[in-house]
């Protein structure tokens, strides 16, 4: 016991001692979390659209109205042919070309029915599909609400057929703001890359500057010295994790819909097994330069493949195995669960089983492979 104590206490002080280290641990996770959700936000707004109105009528000025009312669009131009949307296109100024073909309020008016041509530059995927999806809506919204006068039908049998109306809300996130979605998952990889890099360089800093010569002619087992390094930035890791539910409450509003005592429960098991993975890195490594890309590899994997950025039900069935090996992907549902659901601990029991073998092997990996020499 009085050798943990000493370990504990050595620990502390160089962890107070430096800095540099705790503007790392406490100042910039705390900055990343503020700025971070407003930056990685993919909802599509400000798409640039090129009017090319052939028909210059009523409808087609009511048509683009309604268009730049939405929110979404902004008029990029009006050119008088559909080569020139296209060049508008091409020098980046325009993101798609909607193209109102001649006759377009007569056709409606008379056949009630117009075909209008749309293009759109696809080379920023995700912009190009949602932009077009909201100006699809649009168009289907602005031709359900024309102020046609149809004939009364003479009998039964010219009765439009039944239509199914159909009213829809958002549970959990109302006003589907991407935020609630961002914010659990940048706090998780922020507690990500603290503990893991931090730990990653712990006992390879002892390496450079001697004094793991010192502690191995010890009588400290090397379980005891793990644990000893371990112990100081799980505090430190949950200390993170406060005030990333604090600033996440503050700035964004989001307060956790489940239990507190379930999430911490989670975010302390999560933190063993990731802190294990740093120490184990650091067993391996002989100096910080290589312990800090060795780290930087995991991370990458880690967030990439966790599910932050995309759902792991669209990867590749290969992708989605490998998924379901990293602790951060198992966190990061647990933490958007409780939060933004209020999921309760028997509903996310499975992730709790995975994170605490996760804990098991890598912490058991990292105490296998210190060597302790004297």
């Amino acid at each position: 016991m009085k050798i943990m104590i000493f370990i504990l206490k050595k620990e502390f002080r160089q962890i107070f001692r430096d800095k540099i280290i705790l503007a790392m641990m406490f100042v910039m996770p705390t900055v990343q979390l503020i700025i971070m959700p407003l930056a990685a936000n993919f909802e599509v707004k400000n798409v640039n659209i090129a009017y090319v109105d052939h028909d210059h009528s009523s409808y087609s000025q009511k048509l683009l109205h309604k268009i730049l009312a939405s929110g979404y669009f902004k008029l990029a131009g009006n050119p008088d042919s559909y080569k020139e949307g296209l060049k508008m296109i091409e020098k980046g100024t325009a993101d798609l070309v909607l193209e109102i073909p001649p006759g377009f309020e007569r056709n409606l008016v008379r056949e009630g029915s117009q075909k209008v041509n749309l293009s759109i530059d696809a080379i920023n995927g995700t912009k190009s599909s949602v932009g077009g999806s909201y100006l699809l809506s649009v168009i289907t919204d602005f031709n359900g609400n024309l102020d046609i006068n149809v004939k009364s039908p003479k009998s039964s049998a010219d009765l439009s057929p039944a239509t199914i109306s159909i009213a829809n809300s958002g549970w959990y996130n109302p006003r589907e703001e991407y935020k609630y979605y961002m914010v659990p998952g940048i706090l998780v990889l922020l507690l990500t890359l603290i503990g893991g890099f931090i730990t990653a360089l712990n006992i390879v800093k002892e390496k450079e500057i001697g004094t793991i010569e010192q502690i191995n002619v010890t009588p400290i087992k090397k379980w005891q010295f793990i644990l000893g390094k371990l112990i100081p930035f799980w505090i430190v890791g949950m200390t993170v994790f406060t005030i990333g539910l604090v600033v996440m409450y503050i700035i964004y509003g989001i307060f956790p819909e489940g239990s507190l005592l379930t999430l911490y429960t989670f975010a302390a098991v999560y933190l063993i097994a990731l802190l294990g993975l740093g120490l184990l890195i650091s067993t391996f490594a002989d100096t910080q330069l290589q312990a800090m890309f060795i780290a930087y590899f995991f991370m990458m994997v880690f967030m990439l493949m966790s599910g932050f950025f995309t759902n792991t039900e669209s990867m590749p069935d290969w992708a989605r195995t490998m998924s379901g090996f990293t602790p951060v992907t198992h966190f990061i549902k647990v933490v958007r669960l409780i939060v933004l659901k209020g999921s309760h601990f028997s509903e996310v029991k499975n992730e709790f089983f995975y994170l605490i073998g996760f804990a098991v092997v890598l912490n058991g990996l990292a105490i296998f492979n210190y060597r302790k020499t004297s």
